[in-house]
C-alpha cells in the first residue's frame, strides 16, 4: 500500500513546492517546448470564471495544458452586470473577448459553495462589508430560491444553479460578449461541479435546466 506524502502547510512547503516546479516539471522534456512557445504569447480558447474555492481546480477539471484557459476566480464566480460594478472581473471578460479572442466562456459554480451559503444566510457574512457587497450581485439568485420556499439542500442546490443563470444574464451585458454573440464567434456555457463525485451537470438553456455531462456531449456530438 501506497503511504501518501504528509501534507506541509508550512511557508517552507510551498517555497520547495515552486523548487520542484522549476527545477523537475518545468524541465521536463515534454513541457520544456510547451512553455517555450508559450514563452512567446498565449492563445487560450476559453475564458473560465469559477469561484476562488480551493478545492475547484480549473486545469484538473478540464484536464487541459497551461495556455489553454484565461481563468477568472473570484468569491461566488460572479460577473457584474455591466456598468454595475466596472472593475477585475469586467476588465478580465474584455480582453478575453476583445483581445484574446475566445471561443468559450464557462461559468463554474460548484457545491458547498461558501459564497452561496452566505447568500442563504446573511447573518454570516454581517462582519463581512466586502463580501457582503459583493454578494449583492447574486442577490437575484436568492430572490428565485425563496419565491419557490425551499429550504435545507435544496435551497442550496437551487441557488447555486440559479446564480449560474443569472451570472450568465450579467456577461451578456457587457458590451464585448454581446458583439461576440452578435457574430457567433462565442459560446456561453453554466457549469455545476460537484466536488463529492467529481461530476459536471451542464446548463441546457433550451430548456433552462442543468443536465448531466454525457447527455451534454451526446448533443454536441449530434450538433
Amino acid at each position: 500500500m501506497t503511504q501518501e506524502t504528509p501534507r506541509d502547510d508550512s511557508l517552507l512547503g510551498l517555497l520547495k513546492g515552486v523548487q520542484d516546479f522549476s527545477h523537475k516539471v518545468f524541465r521536463e522534456p515534454e513541457n520544456r517546448k510547451l512553455f517555450s512557445e508559450l514563452a512567446e504569447g498565449q492563445t487560450p480558447h476559453t475564458l473560465f470564471i469559477t469561484c476562488a474555492d480551493s478545492r475547484v481546480v480549473p486545469e484538473m477539471i478540464t484536464q487541459t495544458q497551461p495556455g489553454e484557459l484565461f481563468v477568472c476566480r473570484n468569491i461566488g464566480n460572479i460577473v457584474p452586470g455591466y456598468g454595475e460594478m466596472l472593475g477585475g472581473v469586467s476588465a478580465v471578460v474584455e480582453y478575453a473577448v476583445m483581445v484574446l479572442g475566445v471561443q468559450h466562456v464557462v461559468v463554474c459554480g460548484h457545491t458547498d459553495c461558501g459564497a452561496m451559503k452566505g447568500l442563504l444566510n446573511p447573518d454570516s457574512t454581517k462582519d463581512l462589508p466586502t463580501v457582503e457587497a459583493w454578494l449583492r450581485n447574486a442577490q437575484a439568485a436568492k430572490s428565485a430560491v425563496f419565491a419557490r420556499k425551499l429550504e435545507g439542500a435544496d435551497a442550496m442546490q437551487a441557488v447555486i444553479e440559479e446564480n449560474i443563470r443569472l451570472q450568465l444574464t450579467h456577461l451578456r451585458s457587457h458590451p464585448a460578449v454581446a458583439a461576440a454573440l452578435a457574430n457567433d464567434a462565442i459560446n456561453l456555457l453554466g457549469w455545476v461541479y460537484d466536488i463529492g463525485d467529481g461530476k459536471i451537470t451542464v446548463l441546457d438553456e433550451t430548456d433552462n435546466t442543468f443536465i448531466p455531462l454525457a447527455e451534454a456531449i451526446k448533443r454536441e456530438h449530434k450538433a
